[in-house]
């Protein structure tokens, strides 16, 4: 068995090592003209499902290191002022596993091949019943299985379901990262909570790694390289629609929107790096109703783009990557055909992204009034 993976995010990475694993053969296109061609970092938190199925598409021999790259973590959730001071709580209390993007992507990369510059343009169900898919500046590429992991803009969605679109929220935000020092120890309280300003939330987060990553593979997993990075507070500031000046970087736009705020919150943004602070939407794609079965199917945002006030993106990309594995391995030991597999993955993904889409845009209100959610 033979399958195509069209991007090289968390979903498809981790789809191709859990296929590397059961011996399947896994090909992975990505359209950036390299690896490293846009940032894609900052922490996240997976939750007890989405670190088990990551967990599970890697080799047992770098659990150690995935271990010693997180950090456990716990946040109550307030609603703070801009004087950091409590008027209010989010919900119940969050608990999870955090990690760096980044860092997880450099994890799952070690050992694949991954053709980069290569767009895909569209595809064809071929008479055998495999699928070949056809690259701007590439040969063709012909598999028994096309997964589409190439994230909300999808061109393996454009062809396999038309119908279903992206709809933008209208909310923008600005995400940055600054470096974890003794200076901002004191905004313990405000990781994990919201600080409302007149109009936007500002959001924080705290990454410290139990062992510095390429620290960490040096000792336990040399043949895997990862980025050297230290502690950071990954922040980002939710706007109002329209509400991100043109004329201003990144920086500036949460700086314009902070006077008057604690001093220490307007520093910590006045030292983030401004090369990995940038202005992005919010937009999400619902899964509506099932293509007709064959050998393409989708992964991750292609089918379920969530809003990230959800926290749960990652998490059901990587629950898609390791069921589908487990799918397709049941498939190549003859314990059901091909199709049969993709269908049951397709059945049990549809009903969970959905829900994944509908809760975290449920969660959307409490930090951008105005969304547009119809």
């Amino acid at each position: 068995m033979r399958v195509s993976i069209v991007g090289a995010g968390l979903g498809g990475l981790a789809l191709a090592q859990g296929l590397r694993g059961a011996g399947i053969e896994a090909d992975v296109f990505e359209r950036d003209p390299g690896i490293a061609a846009r940032f894609q970092g900052y922490r996240l938190v997976l939750d007890p499902i989405g670190f088990q199925a990551v967990r599970d598409c890697l080799p047992t021999r770098w659990h150690p290191l995935l271990d010693e790259i997180v950090m456990d973590a716990s946040a109550e959730q307030l609603i703070l002022d801009p004087q950091l001071n409590e008027i209010g709580r989010l919900g119940a209390g969050r608990t999870g596993i955090v990690v760096d993007r980044q860092v997880l992507r450099h994890l799952l990369l070690t050992g694949l091949t991954v053709h980069t510059d290569a767009a895909l343009t569209g595809y064809d169900v071929l008479a055998d019943g495999n699928v070949q898919a056809q690259f701007a500046r590439r040969d063709p590429a012909t598999a028994d299985l096309l997964v589409g992991a190439d994230g909300v803009t999808s061109a393996v969605r454009e062809v396999l379901s038309p119908q279903t679109t992206p709809t933008d929220t209208g909310v923008r935000f600005v995400i940055g990262r600054t470096p974890l020092t003794d200076e901002f120890a004191g905004l313990s309280k405000a990781y994990g909570s919201k600080i409302a300003g007149d109009g936007v939330s500002l959001l924080l987060g705290a990454m410290r790694f139990r062992t510095p990553p390429k620290q960490a593979a040096e000792q336990l997993a040399p043949e895997v390289t990862l980025p050297d990075i230290g502690d950071y507070v990954r922040w980002a500031m939710i706007l109002p629609p329209n509400g991100s000046p043109e004329n201003l970087t990144a920086q500036d736009t949460v700086l314009s929107r902070m006077e008057g705020w604690h001093p220490r919150l307007r520093t910590l943004i006045e030292q983030a790096d401004p090369d990995n602070s940038t202005l992005l939407s919010i937009r999400v794609v619902r899964p509506g109703e099932r293509w007709a079965s064959g050998p393409v199917t989708l992964l991750g945002d292609a089918i379920h783009a969530t809003s990230p006030t959800g926290g749960n993106g990652a998490n059901t990309a990587l629950r898609d990557a390791d069921l589908l594995r487990r799918c397709l391995i049941e498939a190549r030991e003859g314990r059901q055909d091909l199709l049969s597999a993709v269908d049951d993955y397709e059945r049990q993904m549809f009903e969970y992204g959905a829900e994944a889409v509908r809760s975290s845009l449920e969660k959307l209100p409490a930090f951008a009034p105005e969304a547009k959610l119809s």
